[in-house]
């Protein structure tokens, strides 16, 4: 008649039973659920009336079998040949005589909450025993007593029985507890005994027994059993049920496992339920614990088997019992045997739907739903407070339900610790955030509740008992601040915000009063339930439906803390690292209490650690070759000063904290130095760099990513330093902020200092008053940071990193190549000009060479073309400097150009041309390409100048002089970009124009001192006018070179009086004459640059700032325009003076030119005017300047008349 059940079978082994296994147990997601509920589990709708859905998440029962069906008049008072063996197909249910009327454990539901630690805290709503959800459900119909334990976990309730009685008989005992047995006798049941069990009772539980041992056997071929084993049997089986009722663990003995490692197993809270069920009923989730049996039988896959007196009718309080069950395991019939005195009668099937409605017992499904939804309300808005104890209590006979915080009672009384709940919940708590913690996806959302459960936890725990939970629940908390996060996260937006629904509240102010809506009175009867966190005053309330509505959500907002800046979040890490660190510390023995050597354990020696660490030991090497240069060894590196063992978690957890705490400070450094707080910013770094130091002397297995670490550490450090050095003015308050300390950092450096003498970077750390040894600090600090990129694989795994390292090498080489660049400019300009160069400035352009060398080639290196660009440009000034240190030897007067100079300034060129050639177009950075076109045609300009005012006559030829000096000027024109609109183009035009005038003027000279080839004088006439008009076009283009322009001008004159004096014919001469005449027209503008000026500074109050004068534009050099006026007046009444004689003369020979005469007109008339202003010698600047501005616009509009005549 056996049959084997199917694994899909409706019924609650979903899985089949080879899957059992309690592997790997976390609640499957949603979607799961729902297609394990389609095949392990029917939908009940109870009358249509409640929803109700199971589905199993794990089994340890075999396949179903089809029960036996008992013969009509079989006796079930004799036993059958296996009874009380134990049995696979029945689970627990056959020792402890079947699931209803088993004792439940006192920590259940802890076995089970470790099992499905997923669950937990979150979408679970209650996890207990079916035996206690049944008996909730069954208050207003039952008189019993009700005791249970209450613990809150996230959202989720833990429930447990509490047998009072139990635990009172234990209390007489050991003397624990003493305080609640006086506060029940004192408040509940003042004449309390323990009730005895009748001897009905114990017959009808072994009638029971046998029962479901015969349904089991249907083979019937058992070895009958004598009657004195049954006896022995049947006594120690109740003695195993009773010891198992009573396995409360001791307040104070926490197993030495559980402080090294918080597993469940070893309190002796396992989940032992045949199955554990997700459940859902209406919308209450619930992780519920069974052993009911269940049979396959025939054409129903899955029925539950009971036994019934047939005197008896079924009540109420069975129907809900058998109602409750069957859903719960998602049986859909019940099988029921009927029997009178012991011999079975008949079997009678049952559908579970039917169930509330049998005779004597029916019942509304309607109203256990309200009861369901009202008790959980109840407890809900009423266990509050995370990590207490709860005790929802009602007496035996009475109405009225009550809830106390034990919690809050122990702690009037006695120490926590006398609660044997107190560990059991704290690792409860403590696993809920581990595994929220372990799911990095969705975590982010859930910081708030996993620190409200680590807080809760922490709160729990007793600190010299539990050293490592602390510890570890420390250093989670710190993990939850994300230090290395970018720094746009800083607004309140941050996800960190929106969890307000996904958490709940550890605040406890912000419980409701409870009469709120007047469901729990407090007032009653203030004698008696003073005490009570709440009451239901009748338990016929709780059939209204929704009388107890959640006062507040079910999960009140707990906000993640908000961290308003960088800073706070850092403290607040900082914060809990001290206190793991602490709580580290406080577990490991000091030296001096540490047993004397035993004689006979080896010491182990310090290589076996090396050996046997395996990991890359290269890298290790590399390492302390690394730390030892850095000069942080000590000795004994590798050992812990204050006796902590390698592996131990001490040591594991001491070396993850101050990685974390050496991260914080890094984080805090580096707001500091964005505050430009560079003394903070400092001292900061310096912690990190001890907390850094101090790993390394305890790790014993290096990691590359705290390699990592330590060279953004250094490489923060040089930038800090570098700092310091460019802010120098401000040092009296860096330092006063680099010596302050919090008592925070003190403690944790204390720590530290307990494992290292955290030296290690030391000379990193130094605020030195010094410019060159801040730099070179700052230099050090970035090779050491490049070179621990040169470990392993690191610089290819962070080229980000690398690249940025490189680029501050190069910045901080040019830094110090500039300061001895002007150290040696500084000396130069010192030096008297006749002495030769010194010693100390060769040494200095030496360093400076060599550090914009090793810049160079850290910026080619990682392709930064403009970087590299900027440090050639700034080595072609340190060779023009050389040049320049050069040019002072010798006389001033017979002063010429060295080769050593001309060697330096070609140098310099090519410098500036690789500079060019680095860049590539101007499109890559404009600024910097116009820079470096401008320094090299400075460098050409100055080159050819020198060459041009010191003519080195004694080595070369006029003409290889003249040569390699136009070549030089050409070249700096071509540099010179006149073209293009910038702030630099009245510069560069000022230069052009130089330039064409020097041109001009050495071919004027040129022409003037040559005698001979007569086609090389013609090009040079060709080539000086050119030059000329060049140089007066753009010097017209400027409005500050009014001189300038007028030197140019007069010596395009001069070189026409010059052309003149060759001349034979008087036609010749005059076309000549005129042509110099309207030169001088044209230096008009000039005239009127200057007399604007005069007439600005007339305008100037006498007293006027030097300040306001020194904003104009460059005061007029008067001394010089008076000069050139003399030059001018004299020039101009010549050039009146030989037109009007030519005139003259060519009048007589031919009267009738009527253009003539008008221009001869107007020259006379003007010259005598020149001649009588030149004669007062009391006229001003200012007045004979106006009268010069006067004549030529005569001038100008005397020859203008003669053109349009002519025409």
């Amino acid at each position: 008649m056996e049959v084997m059940g199917d694994a899909k079978e409706a019924g609650a082994e979903g899985p089949p039973a080879g899957a059992a296994a309690r592997e790997g147990l976390s609640l499957l997601s949603q979607a799961e659920s729902e297609e394990s509920s389609a095949q392990g589990s029917a939908l009940f709708l109870g009358g249509n009336e409640v929803k109700s859905r199971a589905v199993v998440k794990y089994s340890s029962a075999p396949p179903r079998t089809a029960f036996a069906r008992l013969e009509e008049k079989t006796d079930l008072k004799l036993p059958p040949a296996n009874w009380l063996r134990e049995s696979a197909k029945l689970g627990p249910a056959g020792t402890t005589i079947l699931g209803n009327s088993k004792k439940s454990k006192p920590f259940s539901s802890f076995g089970m909450a470790y099992d499905f630690i997923d669950s937990v805290g979150n979408d679970v709503d209650v996890v207990s025993d079916s035996e206690n959800i049944k008996k909730l459900l069954k208050i207003p119909y039952s008189k019993s007593h009700v005791s249970m334990a209450v613990h809150r976990i996230g959202r989720t309730l833990l429930l447990d029985e509490l047998d009072i009685q139990e635990l009172f008989m234990r209390s007489s005992q050991t003397g624990d507890w003493t305080w609640l047995k006086e506060f029940y006798q004192r408040l509940i049941d003042q004449k309390w005994q323990r009730k005895k069990k009748s001897k009905e009772h114990w017959y009808q539980k072994a009638i029971l027994s046998k029962f479901l041992y015969y349904s089991i056997n249907g083979d019937g071929a058992a070895q009958p059993v004598s009657s004195t084993t049954e006896q022995q049997e049947s006594s120690s089986s109740d003695q195993t049920n009773d010891s198992e009722g009573a396995s409360w663990p001791a307040p104070f003995e926490m197993p030495s496992s559980v402080s090294e490692d918080p597993s469940a197993s070893s309190q002796g809270l396992k989940n032992d339920f045949v199955r554990n069920i997700l459940w859902t009923f209406e919308d209450i989730h619930m992780l519920v614990g069974s052993n009911m049996p269940i049979f396959g039988g025939g054409r129903y896959p899955a029925v539950s088997l009971r036994l019934r007196d047939n005197n008896k009718p079924i009540n109420v309080l069975t129907g809900i019992d058998y109602w409750l069950d069957n859903l719960i395991c998602n049986v859909p019939e019940l099988v029921m045997c009927f029997h009178v005195n012991g011999i079975v009668q008949k079997y009678e099937m049952i559908k579970t739907e039917e169930i509330p409605n049998l005779e004597n017992s029916n019942f509304s499904t309607k109203v256990i739903k309200d009861i369901a939804q009202n008790i959980l309300s109840f407890l809900k808005s009423n266990c509050t407070k995370e990590g207490h104890t709860y005790w929802l209590f009602k007496a035996s006979g009475s109405d009225i339900v009550k809830l106390y915080d034990l919690t809050t009672l122990c702690e009037e009384t006695e120490d926590k610790y006398q609660n044997p709940f107190t560990m059991p919940v704290a690792i409860l708590l403590y696993k809920v955030a581990c595994n929220m913690m372990m799911k990095k996806n969705q975590n982010k959302k859930h910081y708030g509740t996993i620190r409200t459960l680590l807080l809760n936890c922490l709160k729990l725990l007793d600190k010299s008992r539990h050293p490592q939970i602390i510890a570890s629940a420390n250093y989670m908390l710190s993990e939850l601040f994300q230090l290395d996060e970018p720094k746009k996260e800083e607004n309140s937006e941050s996800p960190l915000n929106e969890n307000s629904d996904e958490s709940y509240s550890e605040e406890e102010e912000e419980m409701p009063d409870s009469d709120e809506n007047g469901s729990y009175s407090t007032s009653s009867d203030p004698s008696d339930d003073s005490k009570a966190v709440a009451i239901i005053k009748s338990v016929g309330e709780l059939s209204v439906p929704e009388k107890y509505k959640s006062i507040h959500q079910i999960r009140p907002s707990c906000a993640f803390p908000v961290c308003h800046d960088t800073e706070e979040r850092c403290r607040l890490v900082l914060s809990y690292v001290l206190e793991g660190l602490k709580s580290v510390d406080s577990s490991i023995k000091k030296e001096s209490d540490l047993p004397a050597a035993d004689p006979s354990t080896p010491i182990p020696l310090k290589y076996e650690d090396e050996s046997s660490r395996g990991g890359p030991e290269g890298l290790e090497k590399q390492m302390a070759l690394f730390l030892d240069k850095m000069g942080s060894l000590q000795k004994g590196n590798y050992s812990s000063q204050s006796g902590m063992i390698p592996g131990s978690w001490q040591h594991k957890m001491k070396l993850q904290l101050i990685l974390k705490s050496s991260k914080a400070y890094y984080v805090l450094s580096d707001a500091a130095m964005s505050l430009q707080k560079y003394g903070r910013a400092l001292r900061y770094i310096k912690l990190a760099l001890q907390s850094h130091d101090t790993y390394c002397c305890l790790c014993t297995n290096m990691l590359s990513e705290v390699l990592l670490f330590l060279s953004q550490y250094l490489t923060l450090c040089g930038d800090i330093q570098l700092m310091l050095a460019q802010n120098a003015n401000n040092r009296a308050a860096h330092l006063e902020e680099f010596h302050y300390q919090t008592k925070e950092d003190q403690e944790i450096l204390h720590s530290l200092h307990r494992e290292s003498s955290c030296q290690g970077f030391a000379w990193a750390t130094d605020l030195s008053t010094d410019l060159e040894s801040q730099l070179s600090v700052s230099c050090k600090c970035y090779e050491a940071a490049n070179e621990i990129l040169q470990f392993s694989d690191l610089k290819s795994q962070n080229p980000e990193h690398y690249v940025q390292v490189l680029k501050r090498m190069g910045n901080i080489r040019n830094e110090i190549g500039v300061f001895y660049m002007n150290q040696a400019a500084a000396l130069q300009s010192e030096r008297v000009v006749s002495k030769s160069v010194s010693a100390a400035e060769q040494q200095l352009w030496k360093k400076s060479f060599s550090c914009f060398e090793k810049g160079i080639h850290n910026f080619e290196s990682i392709e930064d073309a403009t970087n590299a660009a900027l440090l050639l440009c700034n080595t072609g000034r340190l060779m023009r400097i050389c040049a320049q240190a050069h040019c002072g030897a010798g006389d001033e007067f017979k002063r010429e150009f060295s080769p050593e100079e001309g060697l330096y300034y070609n140098k310099a060129i090519d410098y500036y041309l690789k500079a060019l050639r680095s860049l590539g177009t101007r499109d890559i950075h404009p600024a910097v390409w116009d820079s470096v076109n401008w320094e090299l045609s400075t460098t050409y300009f100055t080159m050819a100048t020198l060459q041009q005012d010191y003519a080195p006559l004694s080595r070369k030829a006029q003409e290889q002089i003249e040569k390699e000096v136009s070549e030089a000027m050409m070249k700096s024109l071509k540099y010179c970009d006149v073209d293009s609109v910038s702030a630099r183009q009245p510069l560069c035009q000022y230069r052009a124009a130089t330039i064409h005038h020097r041109l001009a003027s050495m071919y004027h000279s040129c022409l003037r001192n040559q005698v001979g080839d007569e086609h090389l004088r013609k090009q040079h006439r060709v080539l000086a006018d050119l030059h000329y008009s060049k140089a007066a076009k753009l010097f017209q283009l400027l409005k500050d070179a009014p001189c300038e322009l007028l030197r140019v001008q007069l010596e395009r004159v001069a070189f026409a009086e010059f052309q003149m004096t060759s001349q034979n014919s008087n036609v010749g001469k005059l076309k000549t004459l005129s042509g110099a005449l309207n030169i001088m027209v044209r230096t008009e503008h000039a005239f009127q640059l200057i007399q604007k000026e005069l007439i600005e500074e007339l305008g100037q109050p006498k007293s006027g700032d030097a300040a306001v004068a020194a904003d104009a534009s460059p005061s007029l050099n008067r001394e010089e325009v008076m000069k050139l006026l003399s030059i001018f007046e004299s020039r101009l009444s010549f050039l009146l003076l030989q037109s009007i004689k030519l005139l003259s003369s060519t009048k007589k020979k031919t009267s009738n030119n009527i253009e003539d005469d008008a221009v001869l007109k107007t020259n006379k008339h003007i010259y005598s005017q020149l001649l009588r202003a030149t004669a007062n010698k009391t006229a001003t600047l200012l007045e004979r300047i106006n009268v010069i501005i006067h004549l030529l616009g005569q001038l100008a509009a005397g020859s203008a008349a003669s053109s349009n005549a002519v025409q």
